[in-house]
C-alpha cells in the first residue's frame, strides 16, 4: 500500500477542488430543485377547465333582461292567463288529454322552479344596480367637492376684488375731498378776499 501510494502521481490541488465543488453541486442540485422562471415577455399557456366558462357582463345583462320583464305588467297578465288555462284544462278537458290533475302538482311545480330561477335573477340585476348607482354618487360627490372648491375660489376672489374697489378712489371720493378742502381754506382765510381780487385798473379808476 506505501509503494502504491508512493508510485500514484499526486493530484493538484486545483483538480482536488474541481472535483469536490462538481460532487457539492451535484447534491446541491438533487437536494433542491428550482423551479424554472416565468418569462414575462412569454404569454402564459392556457389551462385546462373543466368546468363550462361563462362571460360574467352578459350574463348580468341577462339576468337584468329577465328581472326587467318580470317587473312588468304584461309578465303578469301572461302568468295568470297560462294558469287559468291550465286549470281550465285540466278540469273542463276530457280526461285522456288532461295532463296535470287535481291538485295540479306540475303547476306547482313549474311555478316553484319558476320562482326559484326569478329570485337569484332579480338579486343579481340589484346588484349590479346598485354598483352602478355606488359609481354615480361617487362621482356626483367628487363633482360636488370640485363645485364646492369652485364657489369658494370665487367667493374668495369677490370678496377680495371688493376689498380693493374699496382702497380705490372713486370720482365722488375726490369730488368730496375737494369741497372739503376748499372750504377747510375758506375757513382759514387762505383765499384772497374780494376786494383783494380787484386790479390795479379799479385802484387808478379810485383816485
Amino acid at each position: 500500500m506505501a509503494a502504491e501510494r508512493g508510485n500514484r502521481p499526486e493530484r493538484p490541488e486545483n483538480e482536488a477542488a474541481k472535483e469536490r465543488t462538481r460532487t457539492g453541486s451535484g447534491i446541491g442540485a438533487t437536494a433542491i430543485v428550482r423551479s424554472p422562471r416565468v418569462r414575462l415577455d412569454q404569454p402564459r399557456p392556457q389551462r385546462r377547465r373543466v368546468l363550462p366558462e361563462w362571460d360574467p357582463e352578459a350574463f348580468g345583462r341577462l339576468s337584468e333582461r329577465v328581472a326587467r320583464y318580470l317587473g312588468t305588467g304584461r309578465f303578469i297578465v301572461w302568468m295568470t292567463v297560462t294558469i287559468i288555462v291550465w286549470v281550465l284544462w285540466n278540469i273542463v278537458a276530457p280526461v285522456e288529454v288532461r295532463f296535470d290533475e287535481y291538485p295540479f302538482i306540475f303547476l306547482t311545480l313549474a311555478l316553484s322552479l319558476q320562482a326559484s330561477y326569478a329570485a337569484p335573477l332579480i338579486l343579481l340585476a340589484q346588484n349590479r344596480q346598485d354598483d352602478r348607482d355606488r359609481v354615480t354618487q361617487e362621482q356626483e360627490r367628487k363633482q360636488n367637492e370640485r363645485a364646492i372648491a369652485d364657489t369658494e375660489y370665487l367667493t374668495r376672489e369677490i370678496a377680495a376684488l371688493r376689498i380693493g374697489l374699496g382702497e380705490v378712489a372713486t370720482r365722488d371720493w375726490i369730488r368730496s375731498e375737494l369741497q372739503d378742502l376748499v372750504r377747510d381754506m375758506e375757513e382759514q382765510h387762505l383765499l384772497l378776499p374780494a376786494e383783494n381780487r380787484q386790479g390795479p385798473e379799479d385802484s387808478d379808476r379810485r383816485t
